[in-house]
C-alpha cells in the first residue's frame, strides 16, 4: 500500500454560477477549486418551474442525488424517454445521453448534488437541438 502525504481540501461554495445548462450551480470539488484530476462534485438548485437547456456530457457519467422538490427528466434521442425523482432518488446518466431536465413545481425549488468522472464539468456539456435527430 502506497500511502499518499497530499493535503486534504475543503470547498466551501460561495457565489453561485449559472452553467451552460441554464442551471444555478454552487461549485463544489472540481480541478479548480481542489486540484481534482478525474471527478467533480456541485450542487444545482432549479428554481421554481426552471428547466436547463438540453444537453449531454461529452464522455463523461454523471451521478445526480436529489436532496429535495420533484424533477422530470426527458432523455435519449429526441429526448423521447422520461423520468421523474424526488428526494432521495440517485440518478446514473451515462456518457453522450442527451437530456433535460426540470422542476415540477411552480412554488418549490429542486436541490441537488451532482458528480461527474470530470474535473472540468462544464468544458465537457455540449447543447443539444433534438429536432437534428
Amino acid at each position: 500500500m502506497t500511502i499518499s502525504n497530499e493535503d486534504m481540501v475543503t470547498v466551501r461554495p460561495g457565489e453561485s454560477f449559472l452553467s451552460k445548462q441554464l442551471l444555478v450551480n454552487f461549485e463544489g470539488i472540481s480541478g479548480h477549486t481542489a486540484g481534482s484530476k478525474v471527478l467533480c462534485m456541485h450542487m444545482v438548485v432549479f428554481p421554481p418551474g426552471a428547466k436547463a437547456a438540453s444537453h449531454y456530457h461529452d464522455g463523461y457519467e454523471t451521478v445526480i442525488y436529489v436532496i429535495s422538490g420533484q424533477v422530470k427528466t426527458l432523455y435519449g434521442v429526441g429526448l423521447k424517454k422520461e423520468m421523474v425523482n424526488g428526494p432521495g432518488d440517485f440518478i446514473f446518466i451515462p456518457p453522450n445521453v442527451p437530456h433535460l431536465p426540470m422542476n415540477l413545481s411552480d412554488t418549490e425549488e429542486v436541490v441537488a448534488i451532482v458528480a461527474r468522472n470530470d474535473p472540468n464539468e462544464q468544458e465537457s456539456v455540449i447543447l443539444y437541438d433534438p429536432q437534428t435527430d
